[in-house]
């Protein structure tokens, strides 16, 4: 019944997660069973069922809520001073949206669980005996929770920042989280639509997308990823928006090239809607409609790379300290880059018909999505755990994770590139014996991403249930969050905090807001650091 964004931030954290453990139970089954040609633990219509379940827990349930309604919901009311998000009791209204919603998809799951795809294509969809229905419909509902969120932000960011917090001194998370606010708003009532009236044709036998009832599939494909590409910024946005966090707090340094960094959040949220028929090279367009299309998405790649550029020339000179969320914010820019350049070639014409529906998309996929978004939720994790539950964490034990994690994910995505280069389908439950070191391979390294993430969980019940208490600002930053205590109280600050710098401003902020529980060996080494740059 808690009206408190904080409070409410960790229900979605805890739901999320749960989601997270779901979906990734499917993917080792997936993994299992593709060890070996033939059946190996699963038959034909359950590995499908098991592929269309990771896809669609893991996007829905997972990554398109969890930076936004989890970490979000917590910490943006806090970076703009504000006591609360401008609307409470919607607030948590979307949570029980999201729940509600997370209530079909698992009864799409007990019943007869969907086997589709996560994409629902037509005209397969609309044939198929399993629950698509069920699943749609909480698909449905859970874009109502995206989109009261959305709402919900846009008007906190506009309407409750801090006396002298203007646009201009603004954390890059709340910049990335109000780009990603207005997709929501714009982009998913689109997909409600779609998805309704995908669930009118299977009930009503209407004749939209079905060629047998005078239907045209290809329609759906149109407005299926006329959200889901600017969906895929939903997902990626929140991880950059952490990024931007993790590089200044562990480099120390203010972000170079601040409003570019912010302007690429708008413009990437603005070209996510002009992208989308890249999904569909090889669907029948025009050669003229294909030309636009491939133009548009290397048009993509500036913003992107502008974000990637200016991290890597914030660490330029700074005192960059290797704690575990900044691990994390590093391996993001690494596989981010992969991700984004593998998508190069999808983008060009003549190599995405080649590679179109292979291996290749599932790994490209996979380093920007797993790469990006969660590799950028977890280190905000890691970054905002003391913060968020008021304890500290064995810090060589989310060492050992990241290690793991960081090596299990390459082990097994990497090698999906050459499986898709070499003509490997994706989707496909039987293949040639050729493949099969490959794919032996690669579930190898699911096995050893799989032993990470449970460390890590480890680690975090850990900290809960003996952890030592942590001090308001264990890493030093002199962003905004960090100026309440471990745990903020119930209304965040006991006055409302007038604001004199930006977020990464150093050196305007006082000792004692750096220093205040600082790790002592890292204060020895900033000053000594400081000092030899200041002669």
């Amino acid at each position: 019944m808690t009206l408190d964004h904080k409070r409410i931030g960790i229900m979605y954290l805890v739901a999320v997660l749960t989601a997270f453990l779901a979906g990734g139970i499917f993917a080792l089954i997936v993994r299992t069973e593709l060890l070996w040609p033939g059946r190996t633990i699963v038959d034909p219509d359950t590995y499908n069922k098991a592929f269309t379940l990771h896809g669609a827990i893991m996007v829905f349930l997972f990554i398109i809520p969890s930076i936004p309604a989890a970490l979000g919901n917590f910490f943006l009311p806090l970076m703009l001073g504000a006591k609360d998000v401008a609307f409470p009791r919607l607030n948590l209204a979307s949570f029980y949206i999201y729940v509600f919603g997370a209530i079909f998809a698992l009864f799409s799951i007990v019943t007869s669980a969907v086997d589709t795809g996560w994409t629902f294509y037509t005209p397969y969809s609309t044939q198929t005996g399993t629950a698509v229905i069920a699943m749609t419909l909480g698909a449905f509902i859970l874009g109502f929770s995206s989109i009261l969120t959305g709402v919900n932000f846009i008007a906190t960011v506009h309407k409750l920042r801090a006396p002298g917090l203007h646009w201009k001194r603004l954390p890059l998370f709340v910049w990335s989280i109000y780009a990603t606010s207005v997709i929501q708003v714009l982009a998913t009532p689109v997909l409600a639509i779609t998805l309704l009236l995908l669930i009118m044709e299977r009930a009503l036998t209407l004749g939209i997308f079905d060629p047998r009832l005078g239907g045209d599939p290809v329609l759906f494909q149109h407005f299926f990823w006329f959200y889901s590409h600017p969906a895929v910024y939903i997902m990626i946005l929140p991880g950059m928006a952490v990024v931007s966090e993790l590089i200044a707090t562990f480099s120390r340094r203010k972000i170079f090239g601040y409003m570019f960094v912010a302007m690429s959040s708008v413009a990437l949220a603005l070209l996510a809607f002009l992208v989308w028929a890249h999904h569909m090279f090889v669907a029948g367009m025009s050669e003229y409609a294909v030309m636009v299309f491939s133009g548009l998405t290397f048009l993509v790649a500036i913003p992107s790379a502008v974000k990637v550029f200016n991290w890597v020339a914030t660490l330029y000179k700074g005192s960059v300290s290797f704690e575990s969320p900044m691990l994390y914010g590093l391996a993001f820019i690494v596989l981010f880059t992969v991700g984004g350049l593998t998508g190069l070639p999808l983008a060009t014409i003549v190599t995405d018909v080649h590679l179109h529906d292979t291996y290749y998309v599932v790994a490209h996929f996979h380093y920007v999505m797993v790469g990006g978004t969660v590799f950028g939720f977890v280190g905000g994790l890691h970054y905002w755990w003391p913060k968020m539950t008021g304890k500290l964490y064995n810090e060589r034990l989310a060492q050992i994770a990241f290690s793991l994690v960081f090596t299990g994910f390459n082990v097994t995505f990497f090698t999906q590139f050459l499986l898709g280069s070499h003509g490997m389908p994706r989707r496909y439950y039987d293949y040639l014996d050729q493949y099969q070191p490959l794919h032996g391979f690669s579930s190898f390294g699911s096995y050893i991403l799989g032993v990470g993430f449970v460390i890590m969980l480890w680690m975090f019940i850990q900290s809960l249930m003996r952890g030592p208490k942590s001090p308001p600002n264990p890493w030093g930053s002199a962003a905004f969050e960090w100026q309440t205590s471990s745990p903020p109280i119930a209304h965040n600050f006991h006055e409302t905090p007038i604001v004199t710098r930006g977020p990464y401003d150093y050196h305007l902020a006082t000792e004692e807001e750096l220093y205040t529980g600082f790790p002592e060996d890292r204060v020895e080494r900033v000053t000594a650091k400081t000092e030899k740059e200041e002669g």
